[in-house]
């Protein structure tokens, strides 16, 4: 590819993930090198990351960013700083251009949670590889990373077990 894009999965509907997931599977099976990293999920959260590697496509789960949703308690110094430190270690991949497609699963929450801002998320994605597909889920999408965007899908939330308080199930919704 001479020039990768910017995919955007957002909006309040399921899928996001799921739609990231299925373009590293067709990258992967198309011969592509594809890395798929999550935030706000801790190891053995979901279950397509054991999937993931069984068939060739590295990840990374940064642990230590944890959702301040879920984790009210947690420090958000601490917690910018572990994203600096995982921005950091991606910068490096990047520059390493050793893959063609990089997910980022939950990178526009790093924004919607305020441990990111609008601006330092734009210059990182400026700083991608030419050449590198790249795709964002997430809740929240700000204008500024919809502009910057080639593909943005919006998942809408009509109706959802979880509104008749049903649990996530594994396998199903994680």
């Amino acid at each position: 590819m001479d020039k990768g894009l910017l995919h955007i999965y957002t909006g309040d509907g399921k899928g996001k993930t799921t739609a990231a997931i299925g373009i590293s599977v067709r990258a992967k099976s198309s011969g592509l090198k594809a890395l798929f990293v999550q935030f706000f999920k801790e190891k053995d959260s979901g279950s397509e990351i054991t999937l993931l590697n069984d068939i060739g496509i590295q990840t990374i789960i940064f642990e230590k960013v944890k959702s301040p949703y879920f984790n009210p308690d947690i420090d958000k110094v601490t917690l910018r700083e572990e994203v600096k430190a995982s921005l950091s270690r991606l910068k490096e991949i990047f520059d390493a251009n050793a893959f063609d497609v990089i997910v980022l699963d939950e990178f526009i929450c790093l924004i919607a949670e305020n441990v990111l801002t609008e601006a330092e998320a734009v210059e990182f994605i400026r700083r991608k590889p030419k050449r590198l597909e790249l795709v964002l889920t997430g809740q929240g999408a700000p204008d500024s990373l919809i502009r910057l965007a080639d593909y943005v899908t919006y998942m809408k939330r009509i109706k959802h077990p979880f509104d008749e308080n049903m649990e996530a199930r594994k396998g199903i919704e994680f």
